[in-house]
């Protein structure tokens, strides 16, 4: 198995919310009760004020703004996390000469459900089942592999 990778296209971000994003889930393989995207706030921006009927999360990435939601304010830097519940009106403000960067991830109950029907029965599922029935045999293959690693350097 390879690892799915999802390469950022910074030159063809997409301006929505008054902030430019790419859409960071386009795989076929994974089937996910959320969707994420990628977010810049452009220096001496403010993001559009908007609500919706999903809950949401901001990670901060890099940078520092002001995250505001239902008209309070509170600073937001790299390594924060906020979350948004359903209708709250919220908006970022970027009054810095620096790009605010961070990454959004949305989730509702349809799409929890479409997870759910599309899971059982799946490839996913099944890998879920083998890794949980391996699960002491593939941490011990990993602290050997690392003790290895160690010795290796040590030496």
């Amino acid at each position: 198995m390879v690892v799915h990778i999802s390469r950022l296209d910074r030159d063809n971000l997409v301006h929505e919310y008054s902030v430019d994003t790419q859409r960071l889930m386009p795989w076929a393989v994974l089937n996910a009760p959320f969707e994420v995207s990628y977010a810049v706030c452009r220096a001496n921006t403010v993001s559009k004020l908007h609500t919706h009927h999903e809950q949401e999360i901001f990670v901060a990435v890099s940078g520092e703004c002001v995250v505001e939601c239902g008209g309070e304010r509170q600073p937001f830097r790299a390594g924060d996390v906020c979350y948004f519940t359903p209708g709250q009106l919220h908006r970022v403000h970027n009054h810095n000469d620096e790009d605010f960067v961070f990454t959004s991830i949305w989730w509702d109950p349809e799409m929890a459900k479409r997870f759910l029907a599309e899971y059982e029965g799946s490839e996913t599922e099944a890998l879920a089942t083998e890794a949980a029935a391996k699960a002491a045999e593939n941490a011990a293959t990993a602290e050997e592999i690392e003790n290895a690693e160690r010795a290796g350097v040590n030496a």
